[in-house]
């Protein structure tokens, strides 16, 4: 794997994806309420099952050089 690509590690996809849902144009007025966003994100996992099933798959698109 190249030293850099973020496309192909599993564990980057699934923190692009959290960023998406609970950090991307949302403030949180308090820390309180930051750590229960982040907190219900991993407790109500099932919400999300559809999108992080499609997101965590070894189906990679091959590109061909020149």
């Amino acid at each position: 794997m190249p030293p850099y690509s973020p496309n192909l590690c599993l564990i980057e996809r699934l923190w692009k994806f959290f960023k998406k849902k609970i950090m991307k144009n949302k403030y949180y007025k308090t820390f309180d309420e930051f750590y229960n966003a982040v907190c219900g994100f991993f407790k109500e996992w099932d919400l999300y099952k559809k999108e992080i099933d499609t997101l965590m798959t070894l189906n990679f698109e091959i590109i061909k050089a020149g």
